[in-house]
């Protein structure tokens, strides 16, 4: 009935009540016109009071969030709202769609890193073993990706196995050497600030080229640190 009657609204100011009626007859959609106000009549059905109070909720919710969030995200948010009770994620699922809002769609692949050779890449010193019993003996340096909704961007970070403190980082639009060693150099300079030494100090990273430059090296070998 709900279906039948949405749909003769969707169309009585084109077609009119009566003559939608009467092409209906004969169908499984069939229904007389009292039939039809009086369903207009009646008060709206407990679900479909809920779903009016869930729909603004949900549209604030995504809307304070950078209308970035998708299903999944906005289901966890709304449960987190105050007086907003348990919403089952199939109920978000469905408002979104009667909402025509939905999350931030990825544009393109992630972009692909260029690794250097095995034979430009130095000895694994550490062997898998990242367990350290003080600061400043091992460094383990990595690039991460981020999607946001203007584009890619990419994170360098240096961790203390240790203290797991990230002593240095970076964020940028590109993946140029510079990316790492700028994280490179606020990571050696934070050892010098705190006047402590990181001679003998391993640095572990992968074999993207952006760690693999004459710089980088040269960064590391000025202050005695060993690199794998």
């Amino acid at each position: 009935m709900e279906v039948v009657v949405q749909f003769i609204d969707d169309y009585r100011d084109e077609y009119g009540v009566e003559p939608i009626v009467r092409a209906l007859h004969g169908t499984p959609a069939r229904i007389a016109v009292s039939s039809y106000y009086a369903f207009k009549k009646r008060p709206d059905s407990a679900r479909k009071q809920r779903d009016a109070k869930l729909k603004v909720l949900l549209l604030r919710v995504w809307e304070e969030n950078y209308s970035c969030y998708g299903v999944r995200k906005l289901w966890r948010a709304v449960n987190r709202e105050p007086g907003a009770g348990h919403v089952a994620r199939c109920t978000v699922e469905r408002l979104m769609r009667e909402l025509g809002i939905h999350g931030v769609r990825g544009k393109g692949k992630r972009p692909a890193t260029k690794s250097a050779t095995a034979d430009e890449c130095p000895t694994d010193l550490v062997d898998r073993d990242f367990q350290t019993e003080a600061p400043n003996q091992l460094w383990v340096a990595d690039i991460t990706y981020i999607r946001t909704v203007v584009g890619w961007v990419y994170a360098a970070f240096i961790l203390d196995t240790c203290t797991r403190e990230i002593v240095g980082w970076q964020v940028t639009n590109h993946l140029r050497a510079s990316l790492a060693s700028d994280a490179l150099n606020m990571a050696l300079a934070s050892r010098l600030r705190a006047g402590e030494s990181v001679a003998g100090l391993v640095h572990h990273s992968d074999r993207g080229v952006q760690y693999r430059t004459v710089r980088y090296a040269e960064a590391l070998e000025q202050n005695g640190t060993w690199v794998c």
